[in-house]
């Protein structure tokens, strides 16, 4: 594996008598595309939320990069270069499609209000670059959709709403991307362009790390280099997906063929 960008240790969170992460040790290697699979409840999603600090840990330690993110709250950890989607969506329909891909940019923008009443040239340069920006990450998932940066989000399908939120993710330029799971809601032809889409803009955004939550195995299959399986809040297994898929606690908490 590459060096690692983020690093988990002994991760805990507990929710009440629930422990949901119990003692994680969980690494993800700069560049790569980890899938993070395992039954509901096994604590994938509270590990992306610990780690983006919308939860505290109980104990452990979160490194990005080597530095110290544990106990950090979500605008700190947005600034240091994590950006995330969420399994149900968080765009807000009546809002353009450019204006919901730039609340993911908020922290790179000059909101002064100084700058924006007295420097108009300046802020109208800002507002175009933008713009252009906006319209390039759309681009890469689906040109046509590029043309319609003023079309309200309401009005077009799921897919492209997906695309949206990825984009507002990625729009803040981060070092690694968290996509919970992107196929929720969708058919299965839906995903299958979406994760073409995913693979091209990592081929087109060098250095980019992701780390997927996704229960459809097949595309865990196609697009990840490596898999850790949850269960219980516990690594119950790591390795390629054919090495995970293969092994027989894996098979018995999650796939079941045992």
């Amino acid at each position: 594996m590459t060096p690692p960008l983020l690093v988990a240790r002994g991760l805990t969170r507990r929710f009440g008598g629930l422990t949901a992460l119990d003692s994680l040790d969980l690494s993800v290697g700069a560049g790569e595309i980890l899938g993070l699979i395992g039954p509901n409840g096994s604590g994938k999603t509270t590990f992306f939320n610990v780690v983006t600090g919308i939860y505290p840990a109980d104990a452990g330690r979160v490194e990005l990069a080597g530095a110290d993110l544990t106990g950090a709250r979500p605008q700190a950890v947005y600034r240091a270069g994590i950006a995330r989607t969420f399994q149900r969506s968080r765009l807000c329909l009546p809002l353009s499609i450019f204006d919901n891909i730039m609340v993911g940019n908020h922290a790179r923008l000059n909101a002064g209000l100084m700058f924006n009443l007295v420097r108009r040239a300046a802020f109208r340069r800002e507002l175009e670059a933008s713009h252009a920006e906006a319209r390039e990450l759309i681009a890469l998932f689906d040109p046509p959709l590029a043309g319609r940066m003023q079309d309200a989000v309401g009005g077009i399908p799921m897919i492209d709403r997906r695309r949206i939120e990825i984009c507002r993710a990625l729009i803040s330029r981060p070092k690694l991307l968290l996509l919970d799971e992107p196929s929720a809601g969708m058919t299965r032809e839906e995903t299958r362009q979406l994760m073409a889409d995913l693979l091209t803009v990592r081929q087109r955004m060098a250095g980019l790390t992701i780390v997927i939550i996704e229960h459809e195995m097949d595309v865990i299959e196609a697009i990840t280099e490596r898999c850790v399986v949850l269960n219980y809040g516990e690594k119950i297994a790591e390795g390629s997906y054919r090495e995970v898929a293969a092994d027989p606690r894996v098979q018995e908490a999650y796939l079941g063929l045992a």
